[in-house]
């Protein structure tokens, strides 16, 4: 057995059995030190239909029909008011709305990275890497694994099908689980037979054939886009459902981990309160609320920070959806941060400040940001935070 297969052996049993004194011996820090999961939404997620710029008439003029009504007391469908400009989406209001009322949760809007391309792949790469865009110099090293080289009794895992670029390339060995589960058929050979049965001998058959046929191949493009988009990530549902197993390895052997949560890409028929995106905030959402009960008192000793590659144009698209963006929303959560509040640099919401006349400007680097979060949590040397994060200029946003 190698060290790889037995760190995933070691993890397997700690969670069937967590009170197993030698894994407990071998992994666990003390019961006390900072813990830190990396959230990372693969898909780019609309963060404009998380947090609502409610205040802003440009966003009901862009959105006809993905935009969320503004705070009314009389409509369980409209936003969750959290100050005068921004609001939440409701379909959240029993899971994360609680956290941001005892301050444990934080915004921070006009965020993300300084790469333009707007391509998944490149975008979620340049993230997990942590080197500038244009400087990137080692392809194999992620920032988190020079993080956890940076760091001593800080055990790391990643709830992963692979190790992530993020902890690739370090001194460590890091261990990682999978999340995933098997996704289903999104249009099956059944229903097409049902379909089909309905126009045969009809003078409309060939051409129901041919909508048939090409609905699929639309159908198989889309899918295939957001599989690959996820790169393997498990589903918001899975993540809700496999919060238990993470919150009881982090509470109890690790201290800095990463896990990603697919399912973000939509570019049609998005939905607002309901639909795709609202079914996975609803998952992310009581999979978050539920890590943060897991842990118990422990919670206070958490900081979880939800990314994602990019944000969605700001203006729906033709098939009520919306297409890859730039500057997006990161959550910034935890039991002692300084929550309740939208943090960062930010610019009225309105044509003007939009970036290419169409998405969010970033005003808050990613790097800047963590940067500043892991100096305030592990208190990391100038030196120390210039090997995770090459060039950036840590800035303290006063979370932490």
């Amino acid at each position: 057995m190698n060290r790889r297969q037995f760190l995933l052996a070691a993890a397997t049993a700690a969670v069937a059995a967590p009170s197993l004194s030698f894994s407990g011996r071998l992994f666990a820090a003390p019961a006390s030190a900072p813990r830190f999961l990396l959230v990372f939404l693969r898909g780019g997620y609309d963060c404009n239909n998380l947090l609502v710029p409610y205040g802003s008439d440009f966003y009901y003029e862009s959105r006809p029909t993905l935009a969320i009504a503004r705070p009314d007391a009389n409509n369980a469908n409209s936003a969750i008011a959290l100050d005068s400009q921004w609001g939440l989406n409701p379909v959240l209001r029993d899971t994360i709305y609680p956290l941001w009322q005892r301050k444990q949760v934080a915004f921070v809007p006009f965020a993300g990275t300084d790469d333009m391309s707007r391509s998944h792949f490149e975008t979620q790469d340049n993230i997990e890497s942590g080197e500038p865009t244009q400087q990137r110099s080692d392809y194999r090293s992620g920032f988190m694994a020079r993080l956890s080289g940076a760091l001593t009794d800080v055990p790391s895992i990643a709830f992963t099908d692979a190790l992530p670029l993020s902890f690739q390339g370090g001194k460590k060995d890091i261990p990682n689980i999978s999340l995933r589960g098997v996704a289903k058929p999104t249009f099956d050979d059944r229903q097409s037979a049902i379909l089909s049965d309905m126009y045969k001998g009809t003078s409309l058959a060939a051409a129901a054939a041919d909508g048939l046929e090409l609905r699929q191949k639309v159908s198989k493009d889309l899918q295939d886009e957001m599989m690959k988009a996820n790169r393997g990530a498990a589903s918001a549902k899975n993540f809700a459902e496999e919060t238990q197993r993470i919150a009881t390895l982090m509470r109890q052997q690790y201290r800095l981990g990463f896990v990603d949560v697919g399912g973000w890409d939509t570019h049609v028929n998005q939905g607002s309160t309901t639909g795709p995106l609202a079914n996975n905030l609803t998952n992310l959402g009581q999979g978050l609320a539920a890590y943060a009960d897991a842990l118990g008192d422990e919670w206070n000793n958490t900081i979880v920070v939800v990314v994602s590659e990019f944000g969605r144009t700001f203006r729906e698209n033709g098939n009520k959806g919306t297409d890859h963006g730039h500057g997006t929303v990161y959550w910034v959560m935890g039991g002692r941060i300084n929550g309740g509040r939208i943090a960062g640099s930010q610019v009225a919401v309105n044509a003007q400040s939009l970036l290419q006349n169409r998405d969010y400007p970033v005003l808050n680097n990613y790097r800047d940001l963590l940067g500043g979060l892991f100096n305030r949590t592990w208190g990391l040397s100038t030196g120390q935070l210039q090997n995770v994060f090459p060039g950036a200029r840590p800035k303290d946003l006063q979370l932490v």
